[in-house]
């Protein structure tokens, strides 16, 4: 019986090779990049360290050792003398009350005019939305004057009521921009769907595009309620009485004519933004999502 040796197989010598000859410069890359993202995150938040740092220690060690250099003592009074001189006890109020009054009002009226400019036929929409638009580019501080003079004959200076009106004007703008991009892609077929079923366009913007719409609603409300709440010009100019004052115009209680309290500012600043980084922190894949959702088609 002939016996029949077994065939002989040749492996390429390309395909013994484990790794691929060009992976050790893209590991090499990798590694510089997350270095050099290490070394801007460091620089980024350095300024936040700096800052509770600052409020932690006794304003004597601050004056004496200077701002940069490390604190022989740490102390938590700050934050309650901080309460009291802000007078946070009525700022945060009145700054919360203004935002729950502006942010929800300043949304509906963005969405309903960022749906008209995106889905509906009327006429003179490009020059609606150039109008809308055109509100980007006017710097907030030409508009002091005028602004002052019109609340005042108004009657509305000294009034959490007479901010909602600048604070509309100027915040309208961005979030129509954010949210008609959002709304363009939203397929035309779902509305002519409903329309076809007898929906008017009332009905189809509240049934239909407010709840597929919910990420960038969220975005745009965040943001507003971020630039309301940390909003100074208007309200230092408009309000005049500590009743009526917000956040941002309270921190100034912690400059006198003589010296400054920079212990207890830090402290103060803490305490104000601790709603923003909780918000921030909640809600961030929202925010993100939200902004991009309009960048790409499909």
């Amino acid at each position: 019986m002939t016996s029949i040796a077994p065939a002989r197989v040749e492996v390429p010598i390309d395909t013994v090779e484990a790794h691929p000859v060009g992976e050790k410069p893209k590991s090499r890359r990798g590694l510089v990049m997350t270095l050099v993202l290490a070394v801007a995150a460091i620089f980024w938040i350095s300024p936040l360290a700096l800052l509770v740092i600052t409020a932690i220690r006794p304003l004597s060690d601050f004056i004496g050792n200077g701002p940069l250099s490390w604190p022989d003592a740490f102390t938590w009074s700050n934050f309650k003398d901080a309460w009291g001189i802000g007078n946070f006890a009525t700022t945060y109020r009145n700054s919360a009350l203004l935002a729950l009054m502006k942010v929800p009002l300043g949304v509906l009226v963005s969405a309903m005019l960022g749906f008209a400019l995106a889905k509906l036929r009327m006429k003179f929409r490009r020059t609606v939305m150039f109008t809308v638009f055109l509100g980007l580019t006017i710097p907030i501080y030409i508009t002091i004057v005028p602004v002052f003079i019109m609340m005042r004959s108004f009657g509305a200076t000294d009034s959490l009521f007479g901010l909602i009106g600048p604070y509309l004007a100027f915040g309208i703008p961005f979030e129509v921009l954010v949210l008609q991009s959002f709304f363009r892609q939203i397929p035309d077929e779902i509305i002519e769907a409903a329309r076809v079923d007898g929906a008017g366009n009332w009905r189809v913007f509240f049934t239909m595009i407010l709840p597929l719409s919910l990420p960038a609603l969220v975005t745009v409300a965040i943001l507003d309620a971020v630039a309301t709440w940390n909003e100074f010009l208007f309200a230092l100019i408009l309000l005049n009485s500590d009743a009526h004052k917000t956040i941002p115009v309270g921190l100034l209680n912690f400059q006198g004519q003589f010296a400054n309290n920079n212990t207890g500012l830090a402290a103060g600043i803490l305490i104000a933004v601790v709603p923003i980084l909780i918000a921030y922190t909640l809600l961030q894949r929202w925010i993100v999502g939200g902004l991009t959702a309009g960048a790409t088609k499909g």
